[in-house]
């Protein structure tokens, strides 16, 4: 019988490799942070579907291109691996996520009370995105207390949230649907 390529029977016993070969628990928090990376990943698939603007889908999909790139990074062990040239996460990311915020945030009202998450269904979606996204790094920062990982990768993950945010607000926007503001009088 021929072996299927999608199945290795490697990780049977709880264990997989990272990028180099090295085999750690499934459990180690580096999983649990380009495991939960993968995540917010495919809620951005699906988010995908939910965008009509072609400039927003497009830099959606440029992210979820650059998460391979973050996944690897922390795929790899750099005291046992050098890391590739394709793991590592740049300035230019960076930069570029932070003038998509500041362009789509200059079509916003200014805000002036907390939003709730929610409105139309593709601003629902980005804020799944975006409370994944806050998950994952939290995630990575634990494995960076104990681990080498790039301050612009840091910064990029806390980025994508803050963009997320501004998405979800321009995707209530152009579907002419009504922000939902915290109602702070609750008692």
């Amino acid at each position: 019988m021929k072996k299927s390529l999608v199945y290795t029977r490697t990780g049977d016993q709880g264990t997989t490799s990272l990028v180099g070969g090295t085999r750690v628990p499934k459990t180690h928090i580096r999983l649990e942070a380009y495991g939960t990376v993968d995540e917010l990943n495919s809620f951005l698939g699906l988010l995908v579907t939910y965008l009509t603007d072609e400039a927003d889908r497009s830099f959606v999909q440029q992210v979820q291109n650059r998460l391979f790139v973050v996944g690897s990074h922390l795929a790899t062990d750099q005291q046992k691996t050098q890391l590739r040239a394709q793991s590592v996460v740049s300035a230019d990311y960076v930069e570029e996520m932070e003038h998509e915020i500041d362009r789509i945030d200059s079509l916003l009202p200014p805000l002036s009370a907390f939003v709730l998450p929610g409105g139309g269904r593709g601003a629902s979606v980005c804020h799944v995105c975006r409370s994944v996204c806050r998950r994952a790094e939290r995630a990575i920062l634990t494995l960076a207390s104990q681990v080498e990982v790039s301050a612009e990768l840091l910064a990029y993950v806390n980025r994508l949230s803050d963009y997320l945010f501004v998405l979800s607000r321009k995707l209530n926007q152009d579907d002419k649907k009504q922000e939902i503001f915290w109602d702070n009088s609750c008692k």
